[in-house]
């Protein structure tokens, strides 16, 4: 793919509050899904990483600009993307990255509108769901999601830099109780639909080394409905691995957007 350096950029901008574009507007679109309690700014470090291709980083409904929202479902979500997608995203279509949270939205992205998506990656999504004990883990914490200190922990964890932890925190903790309590009850006990995807394009499913086992499952599964699909470990790193290593996880993006193969 060719890209013209004199083609003007688009000004990263929250004049629309669901998104933040980037980059000229030429080529393909690539579009970035957050995670849970988390916000389209995280992806800022790799975006960088990619000066010359459009980019598309929104807020999930329910999270950060749009922590006033309730949670929808991942199926509503889907169709807030792909709305978006239409407005937004060159020739009306885009490569779709999600990340955990983000990549049970992208599925659902797939099974919905599969024509406007040119390819799909999904990092550390349990896309077969969670065992019981591991769904009593999960929902144990979600009062916790409401606590600063909490997040500030969870930070160190992501290597979010020093100089977004008030950003990050202040994310974090601003969705409300029932969007954290739906999107986990819909999130662990997410099941796979038995029937194929109508979808053609390339997916890449990925799971970083440290993920759990939960999330490795999901990549199994997901082949036998879409059985083009290529699955891959990253090597020695966790589960936001989008911040402990932008220059690889920008790589990957990158190749699989342009060849539909990595590694």
């Amino acid at each position: 793919m060719t890209h013209k350096d004199q083609t003007p950029h688009v000004e990263s901008s929250l004049a629309d509050y669901r998104v933040v574009e980037h980059g000229p507007r030429q080529g393909e679109t690539l579009l970035f899904l957050h995670g849970g309690n988390a916000a389209g700014w995280t992806w800022a470090g790799l975006v960088e990483h990619m000066p010359t291709r459009h980019v598309l980083t929104p807020d999930l409904p329910g999270y950060a600009s749009r922590a006033a929202e309730t949670w929808p479902g991942t199926a509503r979500a889907a169709d807030d993307i792909a709305e978006l997608i239409g407005q937004r995203a060159l020739d009306q279509q885009a490569h779709v990255i999600g990340l955990s949270l983000g990549g049970f939205v992208a599925v659902q992205l797939l099974r919905r509108h599969p024509d406007i998506v040119r390819s799909c990656i999904l990092s550390g999504s349990a896309l077969s769901g969670y065992r019981f004990f591991e769904r009593r883990l999960v929902a144990a914490q979600i009062p916790l999601w409401r606590q600063r200190w909490y997040w500030a922990l969870q930070a160190k964890l992501f290597r979010i830099p020093q100089e977004s932890l008030a950003q990050y925190i202040a994310d974090a903790t601003a969705p409300s109780q029932q969007t954290n309590a739906a999107m986990v009850h819909e999130i662990t006990n997410h099941q796979l639909p038995p029937q194929p995807l109508n979808y053609t394009g390339q997916i890449l499913a990925v799971a970083a080394e440290h993920d759990g086992t939960a999330i490795r499952n999901g990549l199994k599964d997901l082949r036998e409905i879409v059985p083009q699909t290529s699955t891959w470990i990253a090597p020695g790193v966790h589960h936001a691995w989008q911040t402990e290593a932008p220059e690889l996880f920008a790589r990957m993006v990158l190749q699989h957007a342009d060849t539909g193969v990595w590694p």
